[in-house]
């Protein structure tokens, strides 16, 4: 089914590893993967044609979670041998080691400044570090059971973790308190992380779901039940309008936020999914599996989004002309935009704008069209908002009728009673 200019494509199939690999990250110039495995090796895979590998050494037991610093200049992995190593994606990969866990560390994170490290492990905490100084800076422990994941928000200014005690919790920086907790759970809570605005967190279970949460409001907002076992990871799309996931059903699936509708199912793997990353610009999403593979995709249904308008407006604005897009199904729309210029210009009578007018009008319309999709945002919210209190009162109604048809019964089992009660006395 894959046919179509806008569906995913399997772009290249890294052989490396030689046992599970359990998680992957891109680096923030697209140029480096990150994989970690169970075979205790960290592997760069350099994207560029033809480029080596560099495969790294010094864990003592299965890789769980792997994360380029903010700069690409640092690479932070966490392990079982219940460490999380600093190294430097070079040629030499020297490397920092970290500890202050007294069990498995399951998930590593750098925070969007660069500055601290958010670790999970199953001692039931969660640890914040300081990466400059190489050392613990404090932990968060109210978890009951194993933790294995814990993300920072955009800002940084929140935490959130999940774990096997079957909650997703919340955690403020400066204060180092829970703030709230979600439990909703048939099973382990394997994955969080907040969107890229961060309103929002998704949460994955062992219970098949994926469910996400708006913070402001402490509400569910949506719920998804698409795949037939446990999912281990996702990943959200930069724009926030996407999310893949994957499963031990040996699928990972991707999901419409905007439209809340499962579009694609891909089948790459044999055996369960156990990493999913998209790139920071959205355009390639990498997954790993039990089989050993690291397979890279390149995304393409996000080619035509609303960022994309937005940034080709700016290009437009700051260069005067666009500028040649490559790739499927974006030659034909580079055509249409430059025909509505030129019946834009003969409208006019020929009247020529200078440059700085023209800019004056591509800078007030990427103001417009950023207004726009700001209320598409909030549209879509209210309408999850709406869905929700609907689903509420559906159930009201439900539970109400359930009780009218009770009360009939009973009733209409009274009425007779009573009419048997006077037949007998007569």
């Amino acid at each position: 089914f894959l046919g179509r200019p806008e569906d995913p494509t399997l772009e290249r199939h890294f052989k490396g590893h030689k046992d599970v690999v359990s998680c992957a990250d891109f680096s923030p110039n697209n140029k480096q993967l990150a994989t970690g495995s169970c075979d205790k090796n960290l592997m760069i895979w350099n994207l560029t044609p033809k480029a080596r590998a560099f495969r790294f050494v010094g864990h003592t037991d299965i890789i769980t979670g792997v994360h380029f610093s903010p700069s690409g200049s640092l690479v932070a992995s966490s392990s079982r041998d219940q460490t999380v190593r600093l190294w430097t994606p070079s040629i030499k990969g020297e490397s920092t080691v970290f500890k202050a866990h007294t069990a498995s560390v399951r998930s590593v994170q750098f925070s969007s400044d660069g500055q601290r490290l958010v670790t999970a492990s199953d001692d039931k905490s969660v640890k914040v570090w300081g990466v400059e100084r190489k050392k613990f800076l404090y932990s968060l422990s109210r978890h009951t059971n194993w933790v294995r994941c814990a993300r920072f928000s955009p800002d940084g200014r929140l935490v959130a973790s999940c774990g096997d005690d079957r909650t997703v919790r919340l955690w403020d920086t400066s204060s180092r308190q829970c703030i709230n907790i979600f439990t909703d759970y048939g099973g382990s809570a394997t994955f969080v992380d907040f969107n890229s605005s961060g309103t929002c967190i998704a949460s994955s279970g062992a219970d098949n779901t994926l469910k996400i949460w708006d913070i402001r409001t402490n509400k569910l907002i949506q719920h998804y039940r698409v795949h037939s076992a446990g999912v281990n990871c996702f990943s959200f799309h930069p724009s926030g309008n996407y999310l893949i996931s994957g499963s031990s059903d040996s699928t990972m699936k991707i999901l419409d936020l905007l439209e809340g509708r499962l579009i694609y199912t891909l089948h790459g793997h044999k055996g369960p999914v156990l990493a999913v990353a998209f790139s920071r610009d959205g355009g390639l999403f990498a997954s790993g599996g039990a089989d050993s593979q690291v397979l890279m995709w390149k995304t393409n249904f996000d080619s035509l989004n609303y960022r994309d308008l937005l940034s080709r407006s700016h290009d437009r604005a700051t260069n005067g002309r666009d500028q040649p897009i490559s790739g499927p199904g974006r030659t034909h729309t580079r055509h249409r935009e430059e025909e509505d210029e030129d019946q834009e210009e003969r409208f006019a009578g020929g009247m020529t704008a200078s440059r700085e007018e023209r800019s004056g009008i591509q800078s007030s319309l990427t103001s417009t069209l950023e207004n726009i999709v700001q209320q598409l945002d909030i549209l879509t919210q209210t309408v999850a908002v709406l869905e929700e209190r609907l689903t509420l009162t559906e159930d009201k109604l439900r539970t109400c009728l359930d009780n009218q048809v009770l009360l009939l019964q009973q009733t209409h089992q009274v009425d007779g009673s009573d009419e048997e009660a006077e037949g007998s006395s007569v």
